[in-house]
């Protein structure tokens, strides 16, 4: 599973789609007065899913890159948790918090493959040469 850029990773892909949407549901839900309150933390937390996933991957050592994989992963389920204050708030309705968390879940078993690929891969590489300095990719 060689991929030239972490965009080509389909965790990449998912939780970017799930930025979007959480952007857009931002804009078109949440009141004027949470600006920079709940629709800011909402906002930075589903940005981080993606950066940090972006900034393990540039890290090129599979330790780092597992460990900004668990971050993202730790951001991914903050994400969830500003959107359940949203729908406690009466900002999103029932079914727009369980669309959420399914795609979430689905990022967040993405997240949990993903790991366990670099985990296994680093394990290979370190009994085939001794070396876990290797590319991630």
């Amino acid at each position: 599973m060689k991929h030239r850029s972490f965009t080509d990773l389909e965790v990449y892909k998912e939780c970017r789609q799930l930025r979007k949407k959480v952007s857009t549901l931002v804009q078109g839900y949440f009141p004027v007065d949470e600006k920079y309150k709940l629709s800011d933390q909402v906002i930075r937390s589903s940005r981080r899913v993606t950066a940090c996933l972006a900034e393990g991957y540039g890290r090129y050592y599979y330790k780092e890159s597992i460990q900004y994989c668990r971050m993202s992963r730790g951001s991914l389920l903050e994400t969830l948790g500003h959107l359940i204050t949203a729908y406690d708030e009466n900002y999103i309705s029932t079914d727009t918090l369980q669309e959420f968390k399914v795609h979430i879940d689905s990022c967040g078993r993405l997240f949990n493959g993903y790991i366990n690929y670099l985990l296994k891969t680093k394990q290979e590489k370190d009994e085939d040469k001794g070396d876990s300095s290797s590319n991630p990719t």
